[in-house]
């Protein structure tokens, strides 16, 4: 049974290495990144509730016992 040549192997898995790691690098290059997000500043309208003015008591239900 014949030998199997590894002699050229170190060679070519460095080289397929390589090319990968340059078509990585080519990719990412070409890749169009989105811009950094900046926060928007909410708009309030100011609305006027009739409760607004007003001081509102809560008041338990008569079933429950004071707490």
């Amino acid at each position: 049974m014949p030998q199997l040549n590894t002699s050229t192997w170190l060679i070519t898995i460095l080289s397929t290495i390589f090319m990968l790691f340059m078509l990585l690098q080519m990719k990412i290059t070409n890749f169009t990144f989105w811009l950094k997000p900046e926060p928007k500043t909410p708009k309030i309208n100011p609305t006027k509730t009739p409760w607004e003015n007003k001081w509102t008591k809560t008041y338990s239900p008569p079933l429950m016992p004071p707490q």
